[in-house]
């Protein structure tokens, strides 16, 4: 199954951060690279006016995976901790050393055990779309009625995103 990922980080080396997470991403058993965006610099979305100014670097990850999807979820946890990531249930977009969402899994559709997929908030944030736009133009994800490429063209457009690193 194709699996999409989105990786975010905005504290420390935050270029690293994304190529270890993506590294590990690959290092998951009965798991295949199928593409990637180049990475984004973007604006932070709805976080405190003290986290304003710290940018994020987002880029998609696609994989071909055998794994079941809940071993994804507790697998992204554990990236996210080697990576030094700790939860603040006060604040969710505190800033983070790295995030990993799964953005799309094949056709599923899941709600339940904290897993959402399609994420529920993947068509509205430029930062996803415009990376998935990059490697799937023209898929349509489950509930979607628009291709990636379609979405992308309704979006406002965000004037802090650009292009930080073609290949990575």
């Amino acid at each position: 199954m194709e699996i999409g990922f989105s990786l975010g980080s905005n504290l420390y080396n935050r270029k690293r951060l994304l190529m270890q997470a993506k590294n590990l991403l690959l290092s998951a058993p009965r798991t295949a690279f199928a593409g990637q965006s180049p990475i984004y610099e973007t604006t932070p979305v709805d976080v405190k006016p003290e986290y304003q100014d710290m940018a994020y670097l987002n880029s998609i990850v696609v994989v071909e995976s055998e794994l079941p999807l809940e071993s994804w979820l507790s697998y992204i946890g554990k990236i996210e901790d080697m990576l030094g990531r700790e939860r603040n249930e006060a604040d969710r977009n505190a800033p983070r050393p790295i995030d990993v969402d799964i953005i799309y899994a094949g056709e599923m559709i899941i709600d339940s055990g904290g897993l959402e997929v399609p994420h529920p908030r993947w068509a509205e944030r430029e930062f996803v779309v415009r990376p998935l736009a990059d490697v799937r133009p023209d898929m349509v994800l489950p509930e979607a009625s628009k291709s990636v490429a379609q979405i992308l063209a309704t979006l406002p457009p965000d004037p802090g995103l650009h292009v930080f690193d073609e290949r990575w």
